[in-house]
């Protein structure tokens, strides 16, 4: 027996979000995205520095504004997720300056951190039913 995924994309749940949620999806959409780059790409280059510091612009975007988002409210109007974008808000910063410190090691490991916690493992979640993208991936 065959599992078969349906596929109706539509970024219609996400347009009629709060405006938090939309910038939230947005930004952490784009970080996705040039953070994958990112990886890839050659390091120590001005693309690498340039890219580098919008990566860590995104990334303080959707933590900041997920803080704005109260859909799952586990302590008062906050969830366990909003630990995790405090993290980020000071993780982000310190990973860039590691960098401006030549403390490469450190840098990759807080990057490749941050990248993998907050946006792919984090990201996950955010595909179960009933929550917004997994309305855009899927259908409601």
């Amino acid at each position: 027996m065959m599992l078969a995924l349906s596929f109706a994309a539509s970024l219609a749940p996400l347009l009629t979000a709060s405006p938090a949620i939309q910038l939230h999806a947005f930004a952490a959409m784009g970080a996705f995205a040039l953070g994958a780059v990112q990886l890839l790409a050659p390091k120590g280059t001005i693309p690498h520095r340039t890219f580098g510091w919008l990566w860590v612009i995104l990334m303080l975007t959707v933590a900041i504004s997920s803080l704005f988002i109260h859909t799952i409210r586990s302590f008062g109007p906050f969830s366990a997720i909003h630990f995790l974008s405090l993290w980020v808000i000071g993780a982000a910063p310190l990973a860039a300056l590691s960098a401006r410190r030549r403390d490469i090691g450190g840098h990759k490991k807080r990057m490749m951190a941050l990248f993998v916690f907050a946006l792919v493992v984090a990201g996950y979640f955010t595909f179960m039913p009933g929550r917004i993208m997994h309305n855009v991936l899927f259908g409601s």
